[in-house]
């Protein structure tokens, strides 16, 4: 299924990072987690925490509380401003992303053995036209894509680490997410898990 076409505005670049890459990567993350620690948001209205943990770095970070989706300038727990984007991901995003302005936003997802995602949309950001920029780090995960509506027929393939997965154009809202961790697929993170970095244009530059 890897292999087979995409839908138009999806690219699946395997190993876009070499294990060095990789491993620098990690490095400015954990960087980045230093400054705004990880935490686990919440579902709006139920409260429900996520089964992830998660931060950000760029000016502004996508959070979830019982208030609602959104983006803000300030970590929720420590209420300081994100840290900036690494170096490493913003030229990431000028080799891929084809689009003329800069990402404002980068959601670092943390995934231990039990974490998953449900069938979601990116659609809380102005900028539509922008596509989302995802890396994967760790251990590999089951990742399922379907259509605009969430009761289109979806299909499912592994994302390793290191992949680079693009989506934009007419699929820019296609519902996705994670159904599985597969432990001990990576020794990249020393305790296992996989971390998700999400690179997002959030207002629109008109």
């Amino acid at each position: 299924m890897k292999n087979a076409p995409l839908p138009e505005g999806i690219r699946l670049i395997d190993g876009w990072f070499d294990r060095d890459g990789q491993v620098a990567l990690i490095a400015a993350i954990r960087a980045v987690v230093a400054e705004a620690p990880l935490y686990r948001p919440e579902m709006p209205r139920t409260g429900k925490p996520f089964s992830v943990r998660m931060t950000n770095c760029g000016p502004l970070g996508w959070v979830s509380d019982r208030a609602g989706y959104r983006y803000q300038p300030l970590h929720p727990v420590t209420g300081c401003p994100w840290p900036a984007i690494p170096e490493v991901l913003l030229a990431l995003w000028g080799e891929v992303a084809d689009y003329p302005h800069p990402p404002e936003a980068c959601l670092v997802n943390f995934y231990d053995e039990t974490a998953r995602m449900g069938l979601h949309r990116d659609e809380d950001e102005a900028a539509l036209d922008a596509p989302v920029v995802s890396v994967s780090l760790g251990d590999s995960c089951l990742f399922r894509i379907g259509g605009r509506e969430r009761s289109d027929p979806t299909r499912s393939f592994r994302l390793a680490s290191g992949d680079v997965f693009v989506l934009g154009g007419p699929s820019r809202l296609a519902f996705h997410g994670v159904d599985r961790i597969y432990p001990g697929s990576s020794t990249l993170l020393e305790r296992g898990g996989r971390i998700n970095l999400t690179l997002r244009r959030v207002t629109s530059p008109g």
